[in-house]
């Protein structure tokens, strides 16, 4: 570790697998990560299992926000990051807010308030604007940070899907931190976004760690010669291409039930982690304009 320059140091809360990290290093925010908190026993096992490849620097991982010792990180702490539970606010649940068990925003207020870091930033569903980031907003107003919020999806950096996500950032004195040009405008957003489009969309790989694939042989009911399983009349639904036989051959290990996958270990793990998880190059695209704004509000 060069230790010759020191680096703006971050407090990771909810970290899951460190997609807002990895974010930040795309964005060409240069950091180091003091402590990881995390209570999911897999993404615990999947950062320490990083640090252990050397893939990220060795740090602390606390599994309990709501027992955080916060002192040792008393103005020490140039950044707090989070992807705070979204089941209180998602659309897809209850939408119990204040009330529901996973509420953590009045824990991390409070650690925001006796660490007092120069900047926080963010993440949490759509569902979020109309349930609970008024509040998020104003305490952190309260608190005295300069604030500003935008939606950023994962389909405007490259990705096949939406994946809407909304992303806070709150700044209490922005000229603590450099401003360097970023990788991205450097390199120019349109070229991030095809490289990112590359990584999102390169073909799957034989191997055991593979997910399931809906668009399968098996899935559509072909068999891996490129015969068709009769449907329940006994008749053949679709022409099988040449193309899509060598285009689906890779999926020939799948199982004849569909959606599902033979020989992937920690699967339901592996789709709970993603599915939890904050899409790096959506992360560095809210950090860039996000501190914009925040710059712009500070002049």
């Amino acid at each position: 570790m060069d230790i010759t320059k020191e680096l703006p140091t971050v407090l990771s809360f909810c970290s899951g697998y460190g997609g807002i990290e990895r974010g930040l290093d795309l964005a060409g925010f240069k950091h180091r990560v003091i402590s990881f908190v995390e209570i999911e026993a897999y993404a615990i096992a999947c950062l320490a299992n990083k640090m252990e490849r050397g893939e990220l620097l060795p740090a602390p991982i606390w599994s309990n926000l709501k027992t955080l010792p916060v002192q040792p990180f008393r103005d020490k702490v140039d950044l707090i990051t989070g992807g705070y539970p979204c089941q209180p606010f998602s659309s897809a649940g209850k939408r119990l807010g204040e009330d529901d068990p996973r509420h953590l925003w009045p824990y991390i207020r409070r650690h925001i308030e006796s660490i007092r870091p120069v900047r926080v930033f963010f993440e949490n569903v759509e569902g979020h604007i109309s349930l609970g980031l008024r509040e998020v907003i104003s305490d952190l107003e309260s608190l005295g940070y300069v604030c500003a919020w935008g939606i950023f999806s994962a389909r405007e950096v490259g990705a096949p899907h939406q994946r809407k996500r909304v992303y806070i950032m709150g700044d209490a004195q922005s000229r603590r931190f450099s401003r360097r040009p970023t990788n991205i405008e450097r390199e120019g957003p349109e070229n991030i976004r095809e490289r990112s489009d590359k990584d999102l969309r390169s073909k799957p790989k034989r191997s055991s760690e593979t997910l399931a694939y809906t668009k399968s042989v098996r899935v559509q009911g072909l068999r891996p010669s490129g015969k068709q399983e009769p449907n329940t009349h006994g008749e053949s639904e679709l022409p099988l291409r040449e193309s899509q036989r060598r285009k689906h051959a890779i999926w020939e290990i799948e199982p004849r039930l569909g959606r599902v996958v033979d020989g992937c270990p920690d699967r339901v793990d592996r789709i709970r982690l993603l599915g939890n998880g904050v899409v790096p190059q959506t992360a560095a695209k809210a950090w860039i304009t996000l501190n914009k704004r925040i710059e712009a509000l500070n002049d």
